[in-house]
């Protein structure tokens, strides 16, 4: 099984896990430079940093161009696609727009999937928006979630490598909480209903059921850490996934 996780543009490095691929966020009001920057930094001290593309974080095709250009410059070779989570801050208000400008030509590319859906747009909206991402895009990374029925239905429909979205150990009221933010709508009802499985999530073998049931349908798991990088390097040390 291959795992990448999730960080922040000021996270100590000193702190990561052993894995190979590192993906750097982009959210909300942040600067691509930052975000760059960190990338170099991974590239550096040999991981794979896989940096967000927001769209709609991002103003034009110039400042575009110009964070493509850090990237590559700095040995990024690899990087993820979305639309990200606020109002468009200037001409592009998709993952879509981005894409098809081509200017990621040489440059490995996933793409966000929903298999619970999204609270920002429609079902039939993202069954589009997949369609029309896929011929740019390499591999998808899937929204984190806790119900694997929906991940096994929407890995049967797919063309190209679903890397599972599952998180590290996190407190039930934080999985509540940003379950709700993404809009996995089954995975709260998970919670929900099988209650005395949701306490076993507080364990670091927490992901440790979704991944048994999933890993016959795909070898790649992508970790949400919500900032708790010492609890999932523990995990992942104590199950010998590195």
């Amino acid at each position: 099984m291959n795992f990448s996780l999730e960080i922040g543009p000021h996270t100590d490095l000193d702190t990561l896990p052993e894995v190979k691929d590192v993906y750097v966020t982009m959210l909300p009001g942040g600067d691509y430079k930052d975000t760059a920057e960190k990338s170099g930094d991974l590239v550096k001290r040999g991981f794979n940093p896989v940096p967000h593309f927001p769209a709609r974080s991002i103003g034009n095709e110039e400042e575009l161009k110009d964070y493509i250009s850090r990237c590559k410059d700095l040995g990024v070779k690899q990087i993820l696609a979305i639309g990200g989570s606020r109002d468009p801050v200037g001409k592009f208000d998709s993952s879509y727009q981005i894409l098809e400008t081509g200017l990621f030509d040489g440059i490995k590319i996933g793409i966000a999937g929903h298999p619970e859906g999204s609270p920002d747009i429609s079902d039939s909206e993202l069954e589009k928006a997949m369609i029309d991402k896929k011929p740019y895009a390499d591999y998808i990374v899937t929204q984190w979630l806790l119900d694997s029925q929906p991940i096994v239905e929407f890995i049967s429909k797919q063309t190209i490598p679903v890397h599972v979205g599952i998180t590290g150990p996190m407190k039930i009221s934080s999985l509540i909480k940003f379950a709700n933010i993404v809009g996995a709508k089954n995975s709260i009802n998970f919670l929900k209903s099988n209650f005395s499985k949701a306490l076993d999530l507080l364990k670091p073998k927490d992901p440790n059921d979704l991944i048994g049931k999933v890993k016959s349908h795909t070898d790649y798991f992508h970790i949400y850490t919500f900032g708790g990088l010492k609890e999932t390097n523990k995990w992942l040390k104590e199950n010998n996934y590195v």
